[in-house]
């Protein structure tokens, strides 16, 4: 569904089935796979995924990293890893919008047009997803404005709670 930003979206569904440029997957720092969707972005991309990753070295809090998409309808990959939720004193929110502006700099230099985002940090992670919503709305606007060539941008909603909160943050 499409928001007043035009180019800022909310997709309710499975990002592994999206045919774009770039998925976003949220990824562990060793990026060989895990729970949630990072497990189901390695199942749908096919064993070739994770051999490629064990050739990157892993991947720290708040950065990124591109791989082939595979077996996907994506393109690629962007993996980044969200913080942990430890209460809000340890950077959280600092090393969230580090995830977003990362695959939003790999987007830019690798000229997709594009990308769609999982709710990074909301699963196992445990962060509140009010505020990893705020985040990712705020931090892909900025996003957006700053890469002209970058024609979309999902937020993808795993549940209709997420994908409420998202447009309820829309039109604040």
């Amino acid at each position: 569904m499409e928001t007043p930003d035009k180019r800022l979206r909310i997709h309710r569904g499975d990002i592994t089935r999206l045919d774009i440029d770039a998925i976003v997957n949220a990824a562990n720092e060793t990026l060989l796979g895990g729970g949630g969707v990072d497990g189901a972005i390695h199942r749908a991309a096919g064993p070739e995924l994770l051999a490629y990753c064990r050739t990157l070295g892993g991947c720290p809090t708040g950065e990124a990293r591109m791989t082939p998409g595979f077996h996907l309808p994506a393109r690629y990959i962007l993996h980044t890893v969200g913080p942990i939720w430890q209460g809000g004193g340890h950077d959280e929110a600092h090393l969230l919008a580090g995830c977003y502006r990362a695959c939003l700099a790999l987007a830019e230099s690798r000229g997709l047009r594009h990308l769609a985002f999982p709710a990074i940090s909301c699963g196992i992670y445990g962060y509140p997803w009010e505020a990893a919503a705020t985040i990712a709305i705020a931090t892909c606007r900025e996003g957006l404005e700053r890469n002209p060539t970058l024609e979309h941008v999902l937020l993808v909603a795993f549940s209709d709670e997420m994908a409420d909160l998202y447009h309820r943050l829309l039109k604040e």
